[in-house]
């Protein structure tokens, strides 16, 4: 088998495991009123389908992706996949709500394994200088998936029920799982070095960053609707102590679950950075103006998701051109434009009113779509780039972490200031604001398209 052959099939299943759990979240929301007549849950029981997977995830993504620097990507992301799969079944055979929220957080854990790991095989099996286009293809992937899901969705749901959405994981993952154990890495790659029998994986560490993000996610999400109650207080307490805990325990420990150089690479945490507010900016601005478009303009949800479409479409589109677009300007200057257009596009929906036209939302979703689009495939370029093979891993684990932080924050900034303020424009200013401090950190990003 060539060495072109193994690249494309790493690639192809890197991008397999992404677009499942993509899709796996967007058909998810399609499904729950269905989901909730059928089983007679609870609106709260309900939402743990959704907020226990987000945990798990959010939890464990930099242990896993570590985990896949230790043992192989390979390794990991067909556990994870293969993991996942089985519990997408599990939900569509359970008979009662308590087994589907507690089989998500099985999902939780498995996708935790697997995300890291696309970005982990992607790093192991292609030069550093030629990165971008795969990333690229995967970033468009989501975004398709992404999209799509709430149609796919609805479709299954509304012909085979809601257990369809999640028989729709099986067939794909059980693929993908045999496919990551099949292929082997070209003999001409670069291989993740493995570490020294004396090095330890660090459990404590693991475990401090763990509480500090569990803590943290579940403020965010119970914050908009609980507000600051004991339970919310403690909780944030709890993940600014465990927080400062991580640390200090990952400046005197001799094994660090996150190495020094992955964290205090400048462009590393510069990327992380900017993922984290444009995704938050990003997220933010979709919630209030769905709220908008549905609630005050009286759309349906089918006419709402035609006035968004350019924002999917754009995402799909930007990608491979930012990958274009870096090589040639490099990623300071890729990203900088790219945060501009998510600036400029959140600021022209704040002008949204009742007289708002279907062109003038999709003049803004344009531009969200193809800042977004851009940025996510050049910030996460750096990081992937900026950490060696042996860490591309963890790597992984913080890019998917602010993946998955960002929305949850995005979501409940938005909800409080509108609250607050009960006007969708100042809320999206204030969003504009978030996505433009991403603009100025893109200074902080490399010139040239070369990694370190």
């Amino acid at each position: 088998m060539t060495s072109i052959r193994h690249r494309r099939l790493t690639l192809a299943g890197s991008i397999t495991g992404a677009v499942i759990v993509a899709l796996d979240g967007t058909v998810l929301t399609v499904a729950q009123p269905t989901l909730q007549r059928d089983l007679h849950a609870s609106f709260v029981q309900v939402q743990w389908t959704s907020t226990g997977y987000l945990i798990a995830v959010a939890g464990l993504l930099v242990f896993a992706g570590r985990l896949g620097d230790r043992y192989g990507h390979q390794k990991v992301f067909a556990t994870g996949i293969l993991g996942f799969g089985a519990a997408s079944a599990g939900i569509g055979l359970a008979s009662g709500v308590g087994w589907v929220i507690g089989l998500r957080v099985a999902q939780g854990v498995f996708g935790a394994l697997l995300q890291p790991a696309t970005l982990g095989m992607l790093r192991a099996a292609y030069p550093s200088d030629r990165l971008g286009m795969p990333l690229a293809l995967r970033t468009s992937a989501i975004g398709l998936a992404a999209a799509a899901g709430p149609v796919v969705g609805g479709a299954l749901v509304a012909h085979l029920g809601w257990r369809a959405v999640f028989f729709l994981n099986v067939a794909p993952a059980a693929l993908a799982g045999v496919l990551a154990l099949a292929v082997r890495l070209p003999a001409g790659a670069p291989q993740a070095p493995r570490r020294a029998a004396a090095s330890r994986l660090d459990l404590p560490g693991a475990g401090l960053l763990a509480i500090t993000l569990v803590c943290l996610v579940h403020t965010l999400v119970a914050l908009p609707e609980a507000g600051w109650t004991t339970t919310v207080v403690l909780g944030s307490v709890a993940a600014t102590v465990a927080g400062a805990a991580f640390v200090r325990h990952e400046r005197r420990t001799a094994s660090p679950l996150v190495p020094p150089s992955v964290l205090g690479s400048g462009p590393v945490a510069a990327a992380l950075t900017i993922l984290l507010s444009a995704s938050a900016a990003l997220f933010g601005t979709l919630f209030v103006a769905t709220y908008f478009l549905q609630d005050v303009l009286g759309l349906d949800p089918l006419q709402c998701g035609l006035r968004v479409l350019p924002l999917a479409v754009m995402t799909v589109l930007s990608a491979p051109a930012a990958a274009v677009l870096q090589r040639k300007h490099g990623p300071r200057r890729t990203s900088a434009v790219a945060m501009a257009l998510v600036t400029a596009g959140i600021l022209l929906l704040a002008q949204l009113d009742h007289g708002s036209t279907a062109l003038t939302i999709g003049a803004g979703c344009f531009l969200l779509g193809a800042g977004f689009g851009a940025v996510m495939v050049t910030a996460t370029a750096v990081i992937v780039r900026h950490a060696s093979v042996g860490d591309a891993g963890v790597a992984g684990g913080l890019q998917q972490t602010a993946m998955n932080i960002g929305p949850t924050l995005g979501v409940a900034t938005a909800t409080m200031l509108t609250g607050l303020t009960a006007t969708t424009g100042r809320t999206l200013v204030v969003l504009a604001v978030i996505a433009a401090l991403g603009t100025l950190t893109a200074r902080a990003l490399p010139a040239c398209d070369r990694a370190q």
